[in-house]
């Protein structure tokens, strides 16, 4: 008998709200206003599904006993986008790491869809990383994020996004504005760009690691005197990179 007594009140609750109309709803959570401007505010959960397909190399290696390994992002250039993963790979470290099994870093390469940019992926990237990180054996404190062209001005975007989740970045060929720049004061740069780029001028970099240093921060432009708009290539193929890479752990220098 008590639990038909508990349950009937609930019941009729249900019953009696069915029967507001939705203007009678609105008109008790909104109180009438007089004409003229009003101060509100207005808080809503929204929720979104977020979605890539992406290479991950594991290194030679890898599972074999207790390790956690440095992982680098990296962001293909515009001429890579679309949904043939295997064009990933053209350049970058996963072409470095196809021919190099031994490459020790985890390297995480998404595919941005045909005509778009990685500037409006920025949820979809550090979810991305966030999977990563959770699914594979990553050392957390050493995550490196790269960059060419149109990846390089997503490595500027996400880094000043996120700086407390990289270890240290390489925008190659990238561009980016200053308005948050000042975000990477405590995340080290090293900026690489060709003389002779005639799509994206070296300018571009050169004013980001400009800004980064005036704020206090640890930043320096490499650039190729003789070299193009590919100035990746001769990038990734130099060892030192990846050494520099190594020697930074999130907020400090690994000395060696």
């Amino acid at each position: 008998m008590k639990a038909t007594y508990l349950i009937c009140p609930v019941l009729m609750l249900v019953f009696w709200a069915g029967c507001v109309t939705p203007q009678a709803r609105l008109n008790q959570s909104q109180p009438t206003l007089p004409p003229g401007h009003h101060a509100q505010s207005f808080e809503r959960m929204v929720t979104k599904t977020v979605s890539c397909r992406y290479l991950v190399f594991l290194p030679e290696g890898y599972g074999q006993k207790q390790q956690h390994w440095p992982l680098i992002m990296f962001l293909h250039g515009a001429s890579e986008s679309g949904s043939d993963l295997e064009k990933v790979k053209t350049h970058g470290p996963p072409k470095i790491a196809e021919k190099q099994k031994d490459f020790p870093f985890i390297v995480v390469s998404p595919q941005c869809p045909k005509g778009e940019w990685w500037t409006h992926k920025i949820d979809l990237m550090i979810n991305l990383l966030d999977e990563v990180a959770e699914r594979y054996d990553v050392d957390k404190e050493r995550v490196y994020l790269t960059g060419i062209n149109m990846g390089g001005h997503g490595t500027w975007y996400l880094a000043w996004e996120y700086p407390e989740r990289f270890a240290a970045i390489a925008p190659i060929c990238g561009w980016g504005s200053l308005g948050k720049v000042c975000n990477l004061k405590n995340v080290p740069v090293w900026a690489f760009h060709g003389a002779k780029d005639k799509a994206v001028p070296v300018a571009r970099s050169a004013e980001m690691v400009n800004a980064v240093k005036a704020c206090g921060g640890d930043a320096k432009l490499t650039v190729y005197p003789d070299t193009g708009h590919d100035c990746w290539t001769v990038t990734y193929d130099n060892k030192e990179l990846y050494d520099w890479f190594l020697e930074h752990r999130k907020n400090k220098r690994i000395d060696k």
